[in-house]
C-alpha cells in the first residue's frame, strides 16, 4: 500500500499597470512581456496529494467547481507519465477574470504544491507554470511577476533565466476594488490588434525601466489606463474620483477592477469614506516582501 504525499503553496497575486508583449526568440520561456506591476499579499493556495498506484487520475478543484484548464495543464505536466492519483485543492483568495492575476498564481501555487509532492525541483516547477499560462491565455508574463515581491519592473521578458525583473520594496497597503463583471483574458491575449494596441499605450515605458521608481511606476499605469480607453464609463468616473481623493489610481489590467494607491494617511481616510460611500466592493492589501513559495504543513495563510 502506497502513503499519500502531500504539500502546499501559495503565490501572490497581481496588479499590471503597464506592459508590451514581448518575445526575445522562439523559446517560449523567453516569451511574455516587459512592464512593471505590483504583488498583492493575497492570491491563490494550492494543496497537493499524491498517491501512487497502477490507476491514473487527475482532479484539480476550488469549492467543488472543476474547471480551472491553465492548473489542470500544469499538473498533468508535471505528473507526466507517472501513475497514481493526484489531487489539487485550490483556494482563491482574490476574484477571477478581473486582472489580478489569479491565473498566473493558479498556475504556479500548483506547480509549486505537485512539484513537492512529487519531489521535483522548483526550477522545473516555474517553467511548468509560466509555459502552461502562456499557452492557456492567462497572462504575458505573470508568473514571472510573482516570483518575487514589491513592484516589479520586468526589463525583459520570461522566467529566469531568460527574464530580468528588478523590484523595489513598497510599505503603504493599497487598495483593489471591483465594479463590473470579468475580463476573461485568453480572448484578447489572442487578438493582434490588441496586443497593439497596448504595445502603443505603453509610451514611455523604456524611460520606466531605466529608471524604475514607485511614483514614476504610478504615474505610468494610469498614463497606460487612459491610452488604453477599454475600461467601462462607470470604471472611469471612480478612477476619477479616487484620484481625486488624493490616490493614484489605475485600471487593473485587464478588468473591470482597479487598483488605489492613497498619497497620504489624509487621502487614504478619503478613499476609504467614499469607497463605502459608493457601495464599491474593495479591500485593503499589503504589497509583501516575499514571492511565490511553498509552504509547510502548518503555515497558515
Amino acid at each position: 500500500m502506497h502513503g499519500v504525499r502531500t504539500a502546499r503553496a501559495f503565490a501572490p497575486g497581481h496588479v499590471t499597470g503597464i506592459f508590451a508583449p514581448a518575445s526575445t526568440g522562439r523559446d517560449p520561456r523567453a516569451r511574455g512581456s516587459r512592464g512593471a506591476g505590483i504583488v498583492l499579499e493575497l492570491g491563490v493556495v494550492a494543496t497537493a496529494a499524491w498517491r501512487p498506484g497502477a490507476a491514473r487520475r487527475l482532479c484539480v478543484l476550488d469549492g467543488g467547481r472543476e474547471e480551472w484548464p491553465i492548473s489542470t495543464d500544469v499538473a498533468r505536466r508535471l505528473v507526466g507519465n507517472r501513475r497514481g492519483s493526484l489531487t489539487v485543492r485550490l483556494h482563491h483568495e482574490l476574484p477571477i477574470g478581473q486582472g489580478f492575476g489569479m491565473s498566473a498564481a493558479g498556475a504556479t501555487a500548483t506547480a509549486f504544491a505537485v512539484s513537492a509532492a512529487l519531489g521535483r525541483p522548483r526550477p522545473r516547477a516555474i517553467e511548468i507554470a509560466h509555459l502552461g499560462d502562456l499557452f492557456g491565455g492567462g497572462g504575458l508574463g505573470g508568473v514571472a511577476a510573482i516570483l518575487g515581491g514589491g513592484i516589479e519592473f520586468r526589463r525583459a521578458p520570461g522566467i529566469p533565466p531568460f527574464g530580468d525583473s528588478l523590484r523595489v520594496p513598497w510599505s503603504p497597503s493599497v487598495f483593489v476594488g471591483v465594479v463590473g463583471r470579468p475580463m476573461p483574458s485568453p480572448p484578447r491575449l489572442r487578438d493582434a490588434r490588441f496586443l497593439q494596441r497596448a504595445g502603443a499605450s505603453a509610451r514611455g515605458l523604456d524611460a520606466l525601466l531605466e529608471r524604475p521608481d514607485p511614483v514614476r511606476f504610478f504615474r505610468a499605469s494610469e498614463r497606460f489606463t487612459d491610452r488604453m480607453g477599454v475600461a467601462s464609463v462607470r470604471l472611469r468616473r471612480i478612477l476619477r474620483e479616487l484620484r481625486t481623493d488624493g490616490a493614484w489610481a489605475f485600471q487593473a489590467m485587464f478588468g473591470e477592477s482597479f487598483l488605489a494607491a492613497p498619497r497620504s494617511l489624509a487621502a487614504r481616510e478619503r478613499v476609504i469614506r467614499n469607497l463605502r460611500a459608493r457601495g464599491i466592493r474593495a479591500v485593503e492589501v499589503r504589497v509583501p516582501a516575499r514571492g511565490a513559495r511553498r509552504l509547510s504543513a502548518r503555515t497558515r495563510r
